[in-house]
């Protein structure tokens, strides 16, 4: 744990300690999932990220992309980043959709996807992630060839928005696993 002269930075909060503006937002997680995960309890330490979070991520799970598309995308960012906490909650989350343990391992090693339109999704989001959105007509057009939408290419941006937050908060708190 980070420390400032013996002071940890980052509370991992409950809901007493928490600013009583991230309690809401903890306890609709602990409604939701019977606990609260320790990411959550120390992104509390801001209000406005936690809501901001948790309303993008909960919006992010009602677009048109498929369950497992939308778990490709959050996986291609968690794993980009490196964030050890998001990969192991969605490999949990993959697993519980059923998807193929190939799959999951394709993911979490960073290979290229046996499912095509899965690496489709795959290729998009690393595509606009290293050209921070500029992505080519090419790259475009193959994206679509798989049969994904204009609104789907926009989702998938959002999606990674959602997760380059979740990522990097979890990084820097040092939330654990």
């Amino acid at each position: 744990m980070l420390s400032i002269i013996g002071v940890a930075v980052f509370v991992e909060h409950t809901l007493e300690s928490a600013p009583p503006a991230s309690r809401r937002p903890m306890e609709a997680t602990i409604a939701r999932l019977g606990h609260l995960p320790p990411a959550v309890a120390k992104l509390a330490s801001s209000p406005h990220l936690l809501e901001g979070f948790l309303r993008l991520s909960a919006a992010f799970e009602q677009t048109t992309l498929e369950p497992v598309a939308r778990e490709v995308v959050v996986m291609t960012v968690a794993t980009r980043n490196e964030c050890h906490v998001c990969v192991a909650m969605h490999t949990g989350k993959l697993r519980a959709l059923g998807a193929p343990d190939e799959l999951i391992a394709e993911l979490r090693e960073q290979r290229p996807l046996t499912d095509e339109r899965l690496e489709a999704i795959r290729q998009f989001a690393l595509e606009v992630l290293r050209t921070a959105g500029e992505v080519a007509d090419d790259e475009l057009t193959a994206f679509f060839s798989h049969g994904y939408t204009r609104q789907n290419a926009l989702e998938v941006v959002m999606g990674i928005g959602a997760y380059t937050m979740s990522t990097l908060a979890n990084r820097l708190t040092r939330a654990a696993v």
